[in-house]
């Protein structure tokens, strides 16, 4: 919950800390609070994805906004990881180190692109943005198969498919930094998919559920708008997608492929 950045960055070190020192109690809270608005500052203002601008790369406030996006998408990524650790009470203590694992570089990840939007002139909080990252987290506070499924496996997810395009796009405008800030981004995203995959299905073994049924399920009946391609199939073996799983994604890609060519 907490708003202010470099106090929220100092107490996730301090998570880190507690563990290396095995300062923290297991035992389940008697209740566990939903929420709705995790902590953040007061900018960005958040809006509705469809009222963004839109702007060209090619301007250096196009730039500084496309650096801008990752950022939040980063800082939101920290509160879910922290929301994971908290909300989900009964799983195993390695479910716990894992999670804490993705606060910490998700924390990294933050600082790093903060840093680089300020050397193109601009803070963090400067652009609008949206919520949807963390409406997607609220939505699937009840149920940890859900939440694996829905938001590592499937938004955060996203991010492998879309990063790649991000540096050839920094590449052609010479930002170096950002291209080398993406590829750390990418490289450790793909371990954080891991860990929701991972995750997903420990619990659909728990209970007994088939882990492509499940998941085919839970996105059909969770995600909002379109799933499509292209995706980053490489990325996504890496992250622990199935075979299944791989052919059920090509199998939409060459959809939306199929229905473009005939319209």
């Amino acid at each position: 919950m907490e708003s202010d950045l470099e106090r929220k960055i100092f107490l996730v070190d301090k998570l880190q800390q507690d563990w290396e020192s095995s300062d923290f109690d297991f035992i389940p809270m008697e209740v566990v609070h939903r929420v709705p608005d995790a902590g953040r500052p007061e900018s960005p203002e958040l809006v509705p994805p469809k009222d963004l601008p839109r702007r060209g790369l090619g301007t250096r406030e196009g730039h500084a906004a496309l650096i801008h996006s990752i950022a939040h998408i980063e800082f939101n990524a920290v509160n879910l990881a922290l929301d994971a650790l908290y909300r989900f009470q009964n799983m195993p203590k390695a479910y716990y180190q894992d999670w804490l694992r993705v606060a910490m570089e998700e924390s990294y990840h933050f600082q790093m692109i903060r840093e680089h939007l300020y050397h193109l002139g601009s803070e963090y909080g400067d652009f609008k943005a949206h919520n949807g990252l963390w409406l997607t987290t609220y939505e699937t506070d009840h149920s940890p198969r859900v939440r694996m499924a829905l938001v590592p496996r499937t938004l955060e997810a996203r991010g492998l498919d879309v990063t790649p395009p991000m540096m050839k796009k920094l590449r052609a405008i010479g930002d170096k930094r950002g291209v080398e800030i993406l590829k750390i981004l990418l490289r450790d995203e793909i371990g954080h998919v891991e860990v929701g995959t991972r995750w997903f299905r420990y619990l659909c073994r728990e209970e007994g559920l088939n882990p492509f049924d499940e998941f085919v399920t839970i996105v059909q009946s969770y995600f909002h708008g379109d799933l499509r391609g292209p995706f980053n199939f490489e990325a996504r073996v890496e992250a622990g997608f199935s075979e299944e799983e791989i052919q059920w994604l090509k199998s939409i890609e060459q959809g939306f492929v199929d229905r473009a060519e005939t319209t």
